[in-house]
């Protein structure tokens, strides 16, 4: 036996005992690429736990959400990555819209609740974040806390809140709003954010700020605030975490998206690695991991230091309608970008 052969029937041994037989042909056994814009230790996590259990090498390239799909598009059938993963769906949304997706195998998609995965199976979640208020609760009490993320946009908050809006976590948290409110209403509202808000540079610098006293809170995802706790905390130590909850746009919950390229030359393997990562072994590294983000897999629990996904009374949002594009040219319009 070559040295070669041994290592197929090794990996076809690994994968039959993990349930993921089939995937270790001859021609598919150098491994798969994974465009990876998800947290570089989760998606490093992944990969290696993955590899240990199935044989199958993963190279991951660390990228941007919007920079990858842009680079998906540009490249289309020549694409060198067999998967994308993704911190938000806009950047899934954008793919799919191309066509450049292969269509997610059925076992997988039945791992996940519908509300993280597009109607057409073409992609589907693999986490999730959910937007929140980080605020200064050494100024503030909850009854002076907004009610609705559309306050944020009235006179009574000029100077007081801070957001990233140059961020794709932001500008999902709008693509949010514009389809649960429409354009006018989301235009009138970035509008009322430019004269209240104060810009950062990313979500954890804007949460810092809201800890040092220069802004009484910020509009950002969760586990910031969670990921700086589990750490020193000394970037969160005057910060509280209001959520909207009551299906408000602010209660937004994003998904963090996984598909396999049309492209691939490694289909098999790369369907098999985003079984892996929506299945229990990448579920149990989110709810065990740094972090924070929640599992979508079905009956997966996330962290238990985080607010329950059935307490946190999300909006309805299609996942693969949220366009970025609209988003950036309203924004734009806004004087935000």
């Amino acid at each position: 036996m070559t040295k070669r052969s041994g290592k197929h029937l090794l990996i076809a041994a690994a994968l039959a005992a993990t349930g993921l037989a089939g995937v270790a042909r001859a021609q598919d056994t150098d491994g798969i690429v994974v465009y990876n814009a998800q947290h570089e230790g989760l998606g490093n996590a992944w990969a290696e736990a993955f590899t240990k259990e199935t044989g199958i090498k993963v190279t991951l390239r660390k990228g941007s959400d919007m920079e990858f799909a842009n680079q998906i598009v540009q490249e289309g059938a020549n694409s060198p990555a067999d998967a994308f993963l993704t911190e938000n769906s806009p950047a899934m949304a954008l793919v799919e819209s191309k066509g450049l997706f292969e269509p997610v195998a059925k076992e997988t998609l039945d791992q996940v609740p519908e509300q993280f995965r597009p109607a057409n199976g073409h992609w589907v979640g693999i986490a999730a974040r959910s937007t929140v208020f980080a605020y200064d609760k050494t100024k503030l009490t909850e009854d002076k806390l907004p009610k609705s993320m559309l306050d944020l946009a009235k006179p009574e908050w000029n100077g007081r809140w801070a957001a990233s809006p140059t961020g794709a976590d932001f500008q999902a948290i709008i693509g949010a709003l514009v389809q649960l409110k429409g354009e006018a209403e989301a235009t009138t509202w970035l509008k009322g954010m430019k004269e209240n808000f104060k810009a950062y540079r990313g979500n954890s610098t804007a949460m810092k700020a809201v800890n040092a006293g220069e802004v009484e809170g910020a509009l950002i995802y969760h586990y910031y605030y969670f990921g700086d706790q589990a750490k020193t905390g000394e970037n969160s130590k005057n910060v509280a975490l209001h959520y909207f909850k009551n299906q408000d746009p602010g209660a937004f919950l994003s998904t963090s998206g996984g598909g396999v390229l049309a492209s691939s030359k490694h289909k098999e393997q790369a369907q098999a690695f985003l079984k892996w990562v929506t299945g229990k072994g990448g579920q149990t590294i989110l709810r065990e991991g740094d972090s924070f983000e929640y599992a979508v897999g079905n009956g997966d629990a996330s962290n238990k230091a985080l607010v329950p996904i059935a307490d946190l009374q999300v909006p309805n949002v299609e996942p693969s309608t949220l366009n970025n594009a609209k988003v950036t040219d309203l924004m734009t319009a806004a004087g935000l970008l």
